[in-house]
C-alpha cells in the first residue's frame, strides 16, 4: 500500500479525458503507473489507442470552433482562473508528481508554481497577437490578422509532469487553440488530477488528456485533425515525432536532449564555480533535465582545486523519499532508466574515468526498493569516452581540464546537439566572446540553471526547434493570413 497522504490526493479519475467528460479505452486497456522510490503500484491509468486518439481528435476540433470566438480577454479570464486553481492546489499537485516522477516534493511544489505563472503570463499576452497594414496606395487597404491554428497537440517529459502540462497549456490555449496533453507515460496522475480541478472552466473539447505510449503520441502526430504537435522529449523521440508530422505537413516545436557545457575560464572564483557546477546538473531531480550542464570544461588553473570542492558541494545532496519535505534528492524515474543510468556509470570506470564522488547506487533502508544512484562525478575523463558524449539523463557529471580555449571550443561544439550553456569568467570581454562561439539556444554568463518568463528557450542543432517561454511561443500557436481590401472595387 502507499503512503495515505498520497492515496488522499491522487485523482478519482484514471480514463481518459476528452470532450468535456471522462471515457474508458476503447481497447480496455490500462497499465499501472508506479512510485519509483519504492516500486508500489500508484494506481491503474487507460491506455489511448488509435481510435481514442480519433475520438479525442474530433472533440477537440468541436471545442476549437467555440473557443476560437471567445473574446480574447475572456479567455484570459479564464486562464487566470485556471492558474488560480493551480496555486490553490499546488501542494497536493506536487504530492502526485513526488510519488509518481520520484523527485523531491519541495521542488514540486515550486514547478506548482510556475505553471501558475507560465498560465498567468500568457494570459497577460492575448492582446499581443497583433498584425501589420502594409501600404497599397489609394483604394487598397492591406492587412494582416493572427488566427489559431487549430488542435495543438503536446506530448510531455516525465521530470516535470504538472509544470509541463500545467504551463505548457497557456500559450495555445490563450492564442484561442484546442489542446490534446499526452501526459508522460511513467508519470499521468497529476494531468490527471488537473483535469479533475479545472473540469467545466473550459468549453468541452478546449482541453483534453490522453494517458498513453508511443502509439498515442505517434498517432496524435500524424493524424490530420492536429494541426501543431509539440514534444518535450529526447532527440529521437524528437525525430520520431518530426517524421509522423511530415505526413500531414503540420509544424512541430520541439524541446529536446543536450550534453550541455559549463565552461569556467582561469579567473573564475574556484568556489562559486563548485557551487554553480553541482547547481547546474540538476541533483535535485537526479540529473534528470534536459538544461543540465552536465560537462564541466575547468581551465588547468583551478582545475584541481575546484574538483577538491566538488565532493563537499555534492555531499549536499543525499537520496531520500521524494515524498518527505526534507529530502534534498530524489529517485530516477523508473527501474528502466535505473539501469540505463547505472550502465553509463560501469562505462565511465571501465573506460577509465575517476569517481571524485558518488558512482554507486544507494539501497540504504526505507530506500532498498526504490531507483535511488548517488550525485556521480567523473573527472578524468577524455573526448572519447561515452559519458562525455551521450546525454545520460542522471546525476552524473564529467569534467574536463582545458588549456588551449580554441580546442576547448571546438569539444564544447564539438556535439550534435546544443541546448544550454554557461560561462564563468570576470572579464566581459571574455564573456561576450566565448557567449557568441559557444552553439547552444540558451546561454548562462556566470549563473547557471534558472530559465526566466519572457526569455526565449530552446536549442541550437539538434535540441530542438522553436523556441518556448516568450511571447514568440504565443505566435507559434498561430497563423498568419493577409486580407486585401479593394475600396473602389464596387
Amino acid at each position: 500500500m502507499t503512503d495515505k497522504s498520497v492515496e488522499a490526493v491522487l485523482p478519482k479519475n484514471r480514463q481518459l479525458y476528452y470532450g468535456g467528460a471522462w471515457h474508458a479505452p476503447s481497447a480496455d486497456g490500462y497499465d499501472e503507473t508506479f512510485n519509483p522510490a519504492t516500486g508500489e503500484t500508484l494506481a491503474t491509468v487507460a491506455t489511448a489507442g488509435e481510435a481514442d486518439v480519433a475520438a479525442a481528435v474530433a472533440a477537440a476540433r468541436a471545442g476549437f470552433l467555440e473557443w476560437r470566438d471567445v473574446a480574447p480577454l475572456e479567455r484570459a479570464r479564464i486562464l487566470k482562473e485556471i492558474a488560480a486553481i493551480i496555486r490553490k492546489h499546488g501542494d497536493e499537485l506536487a504530492l502526485i508528481d513526488s510519488a509518481n516522477c520520484g523527485n523531491p516534493y519541495g521542488e514540486m511544489k515550486g514547478d506548482a508554481q510556475v505553471a501558475a505563472m507560465q498560465m498567468e503570463f500568457f494570459a497577460g499576452l492575448v492582446t499581443e497577437m497583433k498584425g501589420d497594414t502594409i501600404p497599397m496606395g489609394p483604394d487598397r487597404v492591406n492587412t494582416t490578422v493572427r488566427e489559431p491554428l487549430g488542435v495543438v497537440a503536446r506530448i510531455l517529459a516525465f521530470n516535470h509532469p504538472l509544470m509541463f502540462c500545467g504551463g505548457k497549456m497557456g500559450a495555445p490555449l490563450a492564442a484561442g487553440n484546442a489542446v490534446i496533453v499526452k501526459p508522460p507515460v511513467q508519470a499521468p496522475l497529476s494531468a490527471l488530477r488537473l483535469a479533475e480541478l479545472i473540469e467545466g472552466l473550459l468549453p468541452a473539447g478546449v482541453f483534453n488528456v490522453l494517458p498513453g505510449g508511443t502509439e498515442a503520441g505517434a498517432t496524435l502526430a500524424s493524424h490530420p485533425g492536429v494541426d501543431k504537435v509539440t514534444l518535450i522529449g529526447s532527440v529521437a523521440a524528437g525525430r520520431a515525432v518530426m517524421k509522423s508530422a511530415s505526413d500531414t505537413l503540420k509544424p512541430v516545436l520541439l524541446e529536446l536532449g543536450g550534453k550541455n557545457a559549463l565552461v569556467a575560464y582561469p579567473d573564475s572564483d574556484s568556489d562559486k564555480v563548485a557551487d554553480a557546477i553541482v547547481a547546474g546538473m540538476n541533483f535535485s531531480w537526479c540529473g534528470q533535465s534536459c538544461g543540465s550542464t552536465s560537462r564541466a570544461f575547468l581551465h588547468e588553473d583551478l582545475h584541481d582545486a575546484v574538483v577538491e570542492k566538488l565532493k563537499k558541494a555534492a555531499e549536499r545532496f543525499k537520496p531520500g523519499i521524494p515524498t518527505d519535505p526534507a529530502t534534498t534528492m530524489g529517485a530516477l524515474v523508473s527501474r528502466q532508466h535505473f539501469e540505463r543510468v547505472m550502465g553509463y556509470i560501469e562505462s565511465g570506470k571501465a573506460e577509465g574515468a575517476r569517481v571524485v564522488s558518488g558512482g554507486h547506487a544507494v539501497t540504504d533502508g526505507p530506500l532498498a526498493h526504490g531507483c535511488f544512484v548517488a550525485p556521480t562525478i567523473f573527472s578524468e575523463v577524455t573526448p572519447q569516452m561515452r559519458v562525455a558524449r551521450e546525454e545520460i539523463f542522471g546525476p552524473v557529471l564529467v569534467v574536463r581540464r582545458w588549456s588551449d580555449e580554441k580546442e576547448m571550443l571546438n569539444e564544447v561544439n564539438g556535439l550534435d546537439v546544443g541546448l544550454t550553456c554557461s560561462i564563468w569568467t570576470r572579464d566581459l570581454v571574455t564573456a561576450h566572446r566565448t557567449a557568441s562561439r559557444v552553439e547552444a539556444g540558451f546561454v548562462w554568463i556566470n549563473e547557471v540553471g534558472r530559465h526566466f518568463l519572457g526569455a526565449p528557450f530552446g536549442g541550437y542543432k539538434q535540441s530542438g526547434l522553436g523556441r518556448e517561454e516568450g511571447i514568440g511561443e504565443l505566435i507559434s500557436f498561430t497563423q498568419e493570413k493577409n486580407v486585401h481590401i479593394h475600396l473602389a472595387g464596387q
